[in-house]
């Protein structure tokens, strides 16, 4: 019996879950993990795609157990079951597939385009493969879409010349504030606009204080993104201590308001810099009216990346359009090779027959003669392949084509039962 192999893919990403929350669901030994969910949650073949942006999980399976999925990944971080109802994505086969080139293409990212996540999905891939949690399905699929979604960035230029909200906002510091390395920072909040803020000055290696209203998620925060996590309450009663101010939130109400700025800036001997990007904005706009503090807000930083974005989402729509004419041939490929293993088994067992067969009829006949045994084999070999090529040919497109009932009737016909 032929068995349709479905890819499902099971994700938690901070489209729906903040930093801080992403790390619960992270596993701490991905090799093991792939091993465990193969055991456990009845799919032949497992990758993991884990970064601080997202935890996902790719499986092959002919009978697949969404619920098994979620159990065995709740053992393995020490989660309750419940938790994944609002924080779980899953999709199978063609949006599985459509959804992986849009991860490699970069459009799936906090900043679209981004390289990054390409050497990472190469990374599991890798992973998945040494420890033979992958099979031909999932080392099918992921090398045709790190091929596709490569030849994509360098045909569209996707991640060239892009600058993200956080990045701007870091570039802004930096050429309004001499030698940040020496200066105080600090950044409230641990959203999707923290973060950006956080990875930009990871990677230019300044430090910065982070707060959150709950400490815990400041110290979640600070263990993937980097800075020092501190006490919110600290913050609002010490802003004098900051020359820099990123203000990332959403909160409903001014966080930084004009009185407790004014108090700050009476025994400050230099200035202050404050970026607000909230939306809504949480640092009341008359704090820009206060002597040595300088503010910016998100309209004013948008406004600087607009002409950016604009050449970015006019490539997002080309992206997409190439991206909807490869999910069929990609969906074509990962059909046909439900065929394979009984087109294989055909080939194989009429091979052996011929020899078979070619060696009795060498002993009736006789034959020593070397030259004219190769020219027999080879013809025995040409008419055997003649009249098994065709069948076979048929049952490919016809599996790529999604008619499994023929596959069926050819593996019945074929005595050939499936090979564990």
């Amino acid at each position: 019996m032929v068995m349709k192999q479905n890819i499902i893919n099971a994700r938690i990403t901070f489209k729906k879950s903040p930093i801080h929350v992403l790390e619960k669901f992270a596993f701490k030994d991905m090799p093991n993990a792939c091993l465990t969910f193969k055991k456990n949650s009845s799919v032949s073949e497992c990758v993991i795609i884990q970064t601080c942006n997202r935890i996902e999980l790719f499986a092959a399976s002919d009978n697949p157990n969404i619920d098994k999925i979620k159990s065995t990944w709740a053992s393995l971080t020490g989660q309750e079951e419940g938790v994944f109802r609002d924080t779980l994505e899953v999709c199978e086969n063609k949006d599985a597939y459509e959804h992986l080139l849009k991860l490699t293409s970069g459009l799936e990212s906090l900043v679209v385009g981004e390289e990054q996540i390409l050497g990472q999905i190469k990374e599991s891939i890798s992973v998945a493969r040494q420890t033979r949690a992958s099979g031909k399905r999932l080392n099918k699929l992921f090398d045709r879409s790190i091929r596709i979604g490569t030849r994509i960035r360098n045909s569209t230029g996707i991640g060239r010349g892009g600058i993200s909200l956080g990045s701007m906002a870091v570039k802004l510091a930096e050429e309004n504030v001499d030698d940040i390395k020496s200066k105080h920072v600090l950044l409230i909040g641990t959203g999707e606009a923290a973060t950006m803020v956080a990875k930009s000055l990871k990677k230019r290696g300044y430090a910065f204080n982070v707060t959150s209203r709950t400490v815990e998620r400041s110290i979640g925060f600070s263990q993937t993104l980097g800075g020092n996590p501190i006490k919110f309450e600290e913050v609002l009663s010490g802003f004098s201590n900051y020359e820099i101010i990123f203000v990332a939130t959403t909160a409903p109400y001014f966080l930084v308001t004009f009185d407790k700025m004014k108090d700050a800036m009476k025994n400050k001997k230099s200035g202050a810099m404050i970026l607000d990007l909230s939306n809504p904005r949480t640092v009341d706009e008359k704090v820009a009216t206060i002597p040595g503090i300088k503010l910016m807000n998100i309209d004013q930083i948008a406004e600087m990346i607009e002409k950016n974005m604009k050449k970015r989402k006019d490539k997002v729509s080309t992206v997409e359009n190439i991206i909807s004419e490869e999910v069929p041939v990609i969906e074509a490929t990962m059909k046909r090779l439900d065929a394979e293993p009984l087109v294989k088994d055909v080939f194989t067992n009429a091979d052996s027959i011929r020899i078979k067969e070619l060696q009795k009829a060498l002993q009736m006949l006789g034959e020593t003669d070397e030259k004219r045994i190769k020219i027999i084999d080879e013809l025995t070999k040409a008419v055997v392949e003649s009249i098994v090529s065709t069948p076979m040919n048929n049952l490919r497109r016809a599996s790529e084509q999604g008619s499994p009932e023929l596959l069926e009737i050819a593996s019945k016909l074929f005595n050939y039962k499936k090979k564990e």
